[in-house]
């Protein structure tokens, strides 16, 4: 017998659980080694089947997908509280967006700054606000060559007509 062999029949046969008393009279150690070495040869195996470790990762993938539709509702409803008030730009009508605008920048606007602050044509803004003056909305003052655009009640003093003193 080679060197290996005989460490290996000694290792084993010092941890074996296999006595040679239990073994039928007149078996040597030689004829138990492959005896032991074949009831030691398997790994130890987790008792883990495949069914098993499929319903497991299942189960990690729905509590993974729940904690991100949770996540994402709470998103959602905290965007829709800050989006709670309603945009008035998006229900105006271009003579009342033309009027807001006007009202916002104190009464009184240039039209020139009317059209940088919409994205329209100089013509559409000069339509709408002739519009807006016929109907009495808004007054357009002529200052050299630019317009001022003021709502009734903003305009200029020095624009408005003098009162007519009472005769007496």
């Amino acid at each position: 017998m080679s060197i290996q062999f005989r460490a290996s029949v000694a290792v084993i046969a010092a941890f074996s659980t296999v006595s040679t008393e239990s073994a039928p009279t007149g078996t040597s150690v030689e004829t138990l080694i492959p005896l032991i070495i074949s009831s030691h040869s398997q790994p130890a195996q987790i008792g883990w089947s495949p069914h098993l470790a499929a319903l497991v990762g299942i189960l990690a993938l729905a509590l993974l997908g729940g904690v991100l539709a949770a996540r994402n509702r709470f998103d959602e409803q905290d965007t829709l509280v800050a989006e709670s008030e309603p945009r008035s730009e998006e229900f105006l009508t271009d003579r009342e967006r033309v009027q807001q605008l006007v009202r916002e920048n104190g009464g009184r606007m240039k039209q020139s700054r009317i059209v940088d602050s919409v994205d329209w044509s100089k013509a559409k803004v000069s339509r709408l606000l002739a519009e807006l003056e016929e109907e009495g909305r808004v007054t357009k003052l002529r200052l050299g060559r630019e317009n001022l655009v003021c709502l009734p009640g903003h305009e200029p003093t020095a624009s408005q007509s003098p009162e007519k003193p009472k005769s007496e």
